[in-house]
């Protein structure tokens, strides 16, 4: 892996790249489903461990909680 390559992605960044809410990313990362790191206040991902995630089928998983697609306004 050339880590002089790895973009670091914000919250609302992954939630696009993976097609769901960023209140479901914050979900996620209360119940420490998605690869994330804490810079400061905010997280962010790396575009590596992001794809590894998704190709490892664990982001398959995350979406059959019917908690996670519930958004309360």
């Amino acid at each position: 892996m050339n880590t002089a390559v790895d973009k670091w992605i914000s919250v609302d960044g992954v939630a696009e790249y993976l097609g769901v809410s960023s209140v479901t990313i914050y979900r996620w990362l209360e119940k420490s489903r998605i690869p994330a790191h804490k810079v400061g206040k905010q997280w962010r991902f790396k575009s590596s461990e992001i794809d590894e995630w998704v190709r490892s089928g664990n982001a398959a998983e995350q979406n059959t909680d019917p908690t996670d697609l519930v958004e309360n306004k």
